[in-house]
């Protein structure tokens, strides 16, 4: 018996007239989702990022686009405020991990590109992430790591068409 468990058997003794099932689902992908958002948050520590500069180098490295992206498009891909972002470019430029360059296609705007040392930072970044998420995963089999994939899937998209 695990901690949700507990919870759940609580729950049963205390209000048995509800159906706490749901609670169970919840609270176990609550759970997980802290420990692998801790244990990820020690692999770009490591590599001396954190959430919000792996973001924004990985959003870069993976775009294809060598030549940058606008703020826009990073901003479409992060999905965070514009104000959000500024700071995290500003931050990452202080670090030299990205630059602005001039917009070819734009005179008054501007391209967010990674620099030498951003681009080998995320290489090795995202390689030892993946490594993280290999290990947290081991306990899975392919078949069972994909039928996962595929009921989060639908879960999400649920949730998605119901709010």
């Amino acid at each position: 018996m695990d901690h949700v468990d507990r919870i759940v058997t609580q729950w049963n003794k205390a209000r048995p007239d509800l159906d706490v099932g749901p609670m169970e689902t919840i609270g176990r992908l609550s759970r997980l989702t802290a420990k692998l958002r801790g244990e990820m948050e020690k692999t770009w520590k490591n590599c001396g990022l954190n959430p919000a500069s792996f973001d924004v180098l990985a959003t870069l490295r993976r775009s294809g686009k060598p030549q940058g992206l606008s703020p826009g498009e990073l901003l479409d891909l992060t999905m965070v405020t514009s104000g959000t972002m500024t700071n995290r470019i500003d931050q990452l430029v202080k670090l030299g991990l990205v630059e602005r360059v001039p917009n070819p296609e734009d005179k008054r705007g501007f391209l967010i590109c990674l620099t030498e040392e951003g681009f080998a930072t995320i290489e090795n970044a995202v390689s030892d992430h993946v490594d993280t998420q290999h290990r947290l995963l081991k306990g899975l089999s392919d078949a069972q790591r994909d039928n996962l994939n595929g009921l989060l899937k639908v879960l999400g998209e649920t949730i998605d068409t119901d709010t």
